[in-house]
Protein backbone atom coordinates (compact mmCIF):
# COMPACT_ATOMS: atom_id res chain seq x y z
CA UNK A 1 0.00 0.00 0.00
CA UNK A 2 1.36 3.45 -0.96
CA UNK A 3 2.66 5.51 1.95
CA UNK A 4 1.90 9.25 1.94
CA UNK A 5 5.02 11.39 1.70
CA UNK A 6 5.15 15.01 2.86
CA UNK A 7 8.85 15.86 2.95
CA UNK A 8 11.57 14.43 0.73
CA UNK A 9 15.33 14.66 0.86
CA UNK A 10 17.73 14.58 -2.06
CA UNK A 11 21.39 13.56 -1.95
CA UNK A 12 24.22 12.77 -4.34
CA UNK A 13 26.52 9.91 -3.46
CA UNK A 14 29.69 8.29 -4.79
CA UNK A 15 31.55 9.80 -7.74
CA UNK A 16 30.27 13.12 -9.08
CA UNK A 17 28.95 13.31 -12.64
CA UNK A 18 28.06 16.23 -14.95
CA UNK A 19 24.28 16.59 -15.00
CA UNK A 20 23.73 15.82 -11.31
CA UNK A 21 22.75 19.45 -10.74
CA UNK A 22 20.08 19.20 -13.43
CA UNK A 23 18.66 16.16 -11.63
CA UNK A 24 18.72 17.96 -8.26
CA UNK A 25 16.89 20.93 -9.78
CA UNK A 26 14.24 18.66 -11.27
CA UNK A 27 13.72 16.78 -8.00
CA UNK A 28 13.28 20.00 -6.02
CA UNK A 29 10.96 21.79 -8.42
CA UNK A 30 8.85 18.72 -9.22
CA UNK A 31 8.42 17.95 -5.53
CA UNK A 32 7.35 21.54 -4.82
CA UNK A 33 4.91 21.35 -7.73
CA UNK A 34 3.41 18.26 -6.08
CA UNK A 35 3.00 20.08 -2.77
CA UNK A 36 5.94 18.44 -1.00
CA UNK A 37 8.64 20.02 1.14
CA UNK A 38 12.26 19.38 0.10
CA UNK A 39 15.47 19.13 2.10
CA UNK A 40 18.93 18.90 0.64
CA UNK A 41 21.29 16.41 2.27
CA UNK A 42 24.90 17.52 1.92
CA UNK A 43 27.79 15.13 1.23
CA UNK A 44 25.75 12.01 0.59
CA UNK A 45 25.20 9.41 3.27
CA UNK A 46 28.05 10.91 5.31
CA UNK A 47 26.16 14.18 5.48
CA UNK A 48 22.97 12.36 6.41
CA UNK A 49 24.68 10.75 9.40
CA UNK A 50 26.16 14.09 10.48
CA UNK A 51 22.78 15.81 9.93
CA UNK A 52 24.02 18.26 7.29
CA UNK A 53 20.47 18.90 6.11
CA UNK A 54 19.16 22.16 4.63
CA UNK A 55 15.74 23.37 3.46
CA UNK A 56 15.45 23.82 -0.31
CA UNK A 57 13.08 25.84 -2.46
CA UNK A 58 12.90 26.78 -6.14
CA UNK A 59 15.47 29.53 -5.67
CA UNK A 60 17.93 27.04 -4.15
CA UNK A 61 18.33 25.40 -7.55
CA UNK A 62 18.39 28.49 -9.78
CA UNK A 63 21.26 28.84 -12.25
CA UNK A 64 22.81 25.43 -11.62
CA UNK A 65 21.98 23.55 -14.86
CA UNK A 66 25.22 24.57 -16.56
CA UNK A 67 27.47 23.67 -13.64
CA UNK A 68 29.39 20.43 -13.43
CA UNK A 69 29.76 18.48 -10.20
CA UNK A 70 27.03 18.64 -7.57
CA UNK A 71 25.90 21.60 -5.45
CA UNK A 72 25.07 19.12 -2.66
CA UNK A 73 28.64 17.78 -2.69
CA UNK A 74 29.36 14.08 -2.39
CA UNK A 75 31.37 11.72 -0.24
CA UNK A 76 31.86 8.06 0.46
CA UNK A 77 30.78 6.75 3.87
CA UNK A 78 31.98 3.46 5.36
CA UNK A 79 29.86 3.99 8.47
CA UNK A 80 26.68 3.83 6.41
CA UNK A 81 27.60 0.35 5.12
CA UNK A 82 26.99 -1.05 8.63
CA UNK A 83 23.52 -1.99 9.98
CA UNK A 84 24.10 0.44 12.87
CA UNK A 85 24.85 3.28 10.47
CA UNK A 86 21.78 2.49 8.39
CA UNK A 87 19.53 2.42 11.47
CA UNK A 88 20.97 5.74 12.59
CA UNK A 89 20.36 7.25 9.14
CA UNK A 90 16.72 6.15 9.18
CA UNK A 91 16.26 7.65 12.65
CA UNK A 92 17.80 10.94 11.49
CA UNK A 93 15.37 11.00 8.55
CA UNK A 94 12.45 10.57 10.94
CA UNK A 95 13.88 13.25 13.27
CA UNK A 96 13.92 15.76 10.41
CA UNK A 97 10.53 14.70 9.07
CA UNK A 98 12.03 13.19 5.90
CA UNK A 99 9.84 10.31 4.76
CA UNK A 100 11.29 9.93 1.27
CA UNK A 101 14.75 10.32 -0.31
CA UNK A 102 16.00 10.59 -3.89
CA UNK A 103 19.49 9.09 -4.12
CA UNK A 104 21.50 10.16 -7.19
CA UNK A 105 24.52 7.90 -7.67
CA UNK A 106 25.77 4.49 -8.75
CA UNK A 107 25.21 0.90 -7.70
CA UNK A 108 26.85 1.34 -4.29
CA UNK A 109 24.53 4.26 -3.60
CA UNK A 110 21.56 2.14 -4.66
CA UNK A 111 22.50 -0.61 -2.21
CA UNK A 112 22.33 2.02 0.51
CA UNK A 113 19.00 3.25 -0.82
CA UNK A 114 17.62 -0.29 -0.61
CA UNK A 115 18.68 -0.51 3.04
CA UNK A 116 16.88 2.74 3.86
CA UNK A 117 13.76 1.55 2.04
CA UNK A 118 13.76 -1.62 4.16
CA UNK A 119 13.85 0.60 7.27
CA UNK A 120 10.72 2.47 6.24
CA UNK A 121 12.13 5.48 4.38
CA UNK A 122 10.66 5.66 0.88
CA UNK A 123 13.66 5.73 -1.44
CA UNK A 124 14.11 6.22 -5.21
CA UNK A 125 17.45 5.88 -7.02
CA UNK A 126 18.56 7.90 -10.05
CA UNK A 127 21.59 6.55 -12.00
CA UNK A 128 24.36 9.14 -11.81
CA UNK A 129 27.74 7.83 -12.97
CA UNK A 130 30.02 8.55 -15.91
CA UNK A 131 30.81 4.82 -16.18
CA UNK A 132 27.48 3.78 -17.81
CA UNK A 133 27.68 0.62 -15.71
CA UNK A 134 24.16 0.56 -14.23
CA UNK A 135 22.76 -2.58 -15.83
CA UNK A 136 19.07 -1.64 -15.74
CA UNK A 137 19.59 1.58 -17.71
CA UNK A 138 20.92 2.38 -21.17
CA UNK A 139 21.80 5.89 -19.96
CA UNK A 140 23.45 7.20 -16.81
CA UNK A 141 23.86 10.84 -15.87
CA UNK A 142 27.29 12.18 -16.83
CA UNK A 143 28.34 9.58 -19.39
CA UNK A 144 27.63 11.77 -22.42
CA UNK A 145 29.62 14.71 -21.06
CA UNK A 146 32.50 12.49 -19.92
CA UNK A 147 32.84 10.69 -23.23
CA UNK A 148 32.76 14.00 -25.14
CA UNK A 149 35.42 15.43 -22.83
CA UNK A 150 37.59 12.36 -23.40
CA UNK A 151 37.01 12.46 -27.16
CA UNK A 152 38.15 16.09 -27.41
CA UNK A 153 41.25 15.40 -25.30
CA UNK A 154 42.19 12.37 -27.39
CA UNK A 155 41.88 14.42 -30.59
CA UNK A 156 44.46 16.80 -29.15
CA UNK A 157 46.80 13.98 -28.15
CA UNK A 158 46.50 12.54 -31.66
CA UNK A 159 47.78 15.82 -33.12
CA UNK A 160 51.02 15.71 -31.16
CA UNK A 161 51.31 11.93 -31.51
CA UNK A 162 51.15 12.29 -35.29
CA UNK A 163 53.70 15.13 -35.30
CA UNK A 164 56.21 12.97 -33.40
CA UNK A 165 55.24 9.69 -35.12
CA UNK A 166 54.56 8.15 -31.75
CA UNK A 167 52.44 5.44 -30.30
CA UNK A 168 50.11 6.89 -27.66
CA UNK A 169 48.33 4.95 -24.94
CA UNK A 170 45.49 7.07 -23.60
CA UNK A 171 43.79 5.90 -20.41
CA UNK A 172 40.16 6.83 -19.87
CA UNK A 173 37.94 6.39 -16.81
CA UNK A 174 35.12 3.91 -16.37
CA UNK A 175 36.13 1.89 -13.32
CA UNK A 176 35.64 -1.76 -14.36
CA UNK A 177 33.47 -0.91 -17.37
CA UNK A 178 34.78 -0.24 -20.87
CA UNK A 179 32.01 1.94 -22.29
CA UNK A 180 33.98 5.21 -22.36
CA UNK A 181 36.90 3.37 -23.99
CA UNK A 182 34.63 1.73 -26.57
CA UNK A 183 32.91 4.96 -27.53
CA UNK A 184 36.21 6.85 -27.76
CA UNK A 185 37.62 4.01 -29.85
CA UNK A 186 34.89 4.69 -32.40
CA UNK A 187 34.82 8.49 -32.10
CA UNK A 188 38.58 9.00 -32.23
CA UNK A 189 39.37 6.36 -34.84
CA UNK A 190 41.71 4.53 -32.48
CA UNK A 191 43.90 1.71 -33.72
CA UNK A 192 43.14 -0.40 -30.64
CA UNK A 193 40.95 -0.43 -27.52
CA UNK A 194 41.66 -2.35 -24.35
CA UNK A 195 38.43 -3.15 -22.51
CA UNK A 196 38.15 -4.95 -19.15
CA UNK A 197 35.32 -7.01 -20.63
CA UNK A 198 37.38 -8.22 -23.62
CA UNK A 199 41.14 -7.77 -23.15
CA UNK A 200 42.87 -11.11 -22.68
CA UNK A 201 46.20 -9.66 -21.51
CA UNK A 202 47.99 -10.68 -24.72
CA UNK A 203 50.35 -7.72 -24.94
CA UNK A 204 52.44 -9.41 -27.62
CA UNK A 205 49.46 -9.39 -30.00
CA UNK A 206 49.10 -5.67 -29.33
CA UNK A 207 52.80 -5.13 -30.06
CA UNK A 208 52.53 -7.14 -33.28
CA UNK A 209 49.64 -4.95 -34.49
CA UNK A 210 51.67 -1.80 -33.80
CA UNK A 211 54.62 -3.18 -35.79
CA UNK A 212 52.32 -4.24 -38.65
CA UNK A 213 50.72 -0.80 -38.73
CA UNK A 214 54.13 0.87 -38.99
CA UNK A 215 55.09 -1.46 -41.85
CA UNK A 216 51.89 -0.47 -43.64
CA UNK A 217 52.91 3.15 -43.44
CA UNK A 218 50.96 4.38 -40.40
CA UNK A 219 52.93 7.14 -38.70
CA UNK A 220 51.21 6.94 -35.33
CA UNK A 221 49.14 4.60 -33.17
CA UNK A 222 46.36 5.52 -30.76
CA UNK A 223 45.46 2.91 -28.14
CA UNK A 224 42.55 3.65 -25.81
CA UNK A 225 43.11 1.89 -22.50
CA UNK A 226 40.26 1.53 -20.00
CA UNK A 227 40.83 2.38 -16.34
CA UNK A 228 39.87 -1.18 -15.37
CA UNK A 229 43.04 -2.41 -17.10
CA UNK A 230 45.26 0.55 -16.21
CA UNK A 231 49.07 0.43 -15.89
CA UNK A 232 49.35 2.61 -19.00
CA UNK A 233 52.77 4.06 -18.13
CA UNK A 234 54.47 0.70 -17.63
CA UNK A 235 52.69 -0.66 -20.71
CA UNK A 236 54.07 2.25 -22.75
CA UNK A 237 57.62 1.46 -21.60
CA UNK A 238 57.28 -2.20 -22.59
CA UNK A 239 55.83 -1.35 -25.99
CA UNK A 240 58.61 1.13 -26.73
CA UNK A 241 61.26 -1.42 -25.71
CA UNK A 242 59.69 -4.10 -27.91
CA UNK A 243 58.99 -1.99 -31.00
CA UNK A 244 61.61 0.75 -30.94
CA UNK A 245 58.77 3.22 -31.50
CA UNK A 246 58.56 6.18 -29.14
CA UNK A 247 55.53 5.48 -26.91
CA UNK A 248 53.86 7.79 -24.42
CA UNK A 249 51.07 7.28 -21.89
CA UNK A 250 48.44 9.92 -21.18
CA UNK A 251 46.03 9.39 -18.27
CA UNK A 252 43.05 11.72 -18.68
CA UNK A 253 41.84 11.20 -15.11
CA UNK A 254 39.34 13.36 -13.27
CA UNK A 255 38.95 15.94 -16.02
CA UNK A 256 36.36 13.52 -17.41
CA UNK A 257 34.11 14.10 -14.39
CA UNK A 258 34.08 17.87 -14.68
CA UNK A 259 32.93 20.51 -17.09
CA UNK A 260 29.68 21.88 -18.43
CA UNK A 261 27.11 19.10 -18.96
CA UNK A 262 26.04 18.39 -22.52
CA UNK A 263 22.48 19.02 -23.65
CA UNK A 264 21.73 15.29 -23.37
CA UNK A 265 22.97 15.11 -19.79
CA UNK A 266 20.90 18.15 -18.84
CA UNK A 267 17.69 16.93 -20.46
CA UNK A 268 17.85 13.24 -19.49
CA UNK A 269 18.92 14.09 -15.93
CA UNK A 270 16.04 16.56 -15.63
CA UNK A 271 13.49 13.97 -16.73
CA UNK A 272 14.94 11.29 -14.44
CA UNK A 273 14.97 13.64 -11.46
CA UNK A 274 11.38 14.65 -12.09
CA UNK A 275 10.31 11.00 -12.46
CA UNK A 276 11.97 10.17 -9.13
CA UNK A 277 10.10 12.95 -7.32
CA UNK A 278 6.82 11.88 -8.91
CA UNK A 279 7.35 8.29 -7.76
CA UNK A 280 7.83 9.50 -4.19
CA UNK A 281 4.74 11.70 -4.47
CA UNK A 282 2.81 8.55 -5.45
CA UNK A 283 4.11 6.79 -2.31
CA UNK A 284 6.45 4.47 -4.22
CA UNK A 285 9.68 3.18 -2.69
CA UNK A 286 12.68 0.94 -3.40
CA UNK A 287 12.73 1.86 -7.09
CA UNK A 288 15.41 2.95 -9.57
CA UNK A 289 14.55 5.28 -12.46
CA UNK A 290 16.03 4.02 -15.73
CA UNK A 291 16.09 4.72 -19.46
CA UNK A 292 15.30 1.57 -21.44
CA UNK A 293 14.23 1.02 -25.06
CA UNK A 294 13.53 4.71 -25.60
CA UNK A 295 11.39 5.16 -22.47
CA UNK A 296 11.85 6.27 -18.87
CA UNK A 297 10.88 3.38 -16.62
CA UNK A 298 11.56 2.19 -13.07
CA UNK A 299 12.76 -1.06 -11.52
CA UNK A 300 12.84 -2.58 -8.07
CA UNK A 301 16.24 -1.73 -6.56
CA UNK A 302 17.15 -5.34 -5.79
CA UNK A 303 16.11 -6.42 -9.28
CA UNK A 304 18.20 -3.62 -10.79
CA UNK A 305 21.26 -4.56 -8.72
CA UNK A 306 20.99 -8.21 -9.77
CA UNK A 307 21.13 -7.34 -13.49
CA UNK A 308 24.36 -7.76 -15.46
CA UNK A 309 25.71 -5.49 -18.19
CA UNK A 310 28.29 -6.20 -20.86
CA UNK A 311 29.82 -4.43 -23.83
CA UNK A 312 27.49 -5.05 -26.81
CA UNK A 313 29.25 -7.73 -28.85
CA UNK A 314 28.01 -6.37 -32.18
CA UNK A 315 29.47 -2.93 -31.40
CA UNK A 316 32.81 -4.44 -30.43
CA UNK A 317 32.92 -6.51 -33.64
CA UNK A 318 32.08 -3.44 -35.73
CA UNK A 319 34.94 -1.53 -34.09
CA UNK A 320 37.35 -4.29 -35.07
CA UNK A 321 36.09 -4.23 -38.67
CA UNK A 322 36.69 -0.49 -38.90
CA UNK A 323 40.31 -0.67 -37.69
CA UNK A 324 42.77 -0.54 -40.55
Amino acid sequence: MAKAVKTIGVLTSGGDAPGMNAAIRAVVRTAIHEGLKVKGIMRGYAGLLSEEIVDMDSTSVSDIMHRGGTILYTARCMEFTTPEGQEQAAEICRKHGIDGIVVIGGDGSFRGAGKLAALGINTIGVPGTIDLDIACSEYTIGFDTAVNTAMEAIDKVRDTSTSHERCSIIEVMGRNAGFIALWCGFANGAEDILLPERYDGNEQALINRIIDNRKRGKKHNIIINAEGIGHSTSMARRIEAATGIETRATILGYMQRGGTPTCKDRVYASIMGAKAALLLAEGKSNRVVAYKNGAYVDFDIQEALSMKKDIPEDQYEIFKMLVR
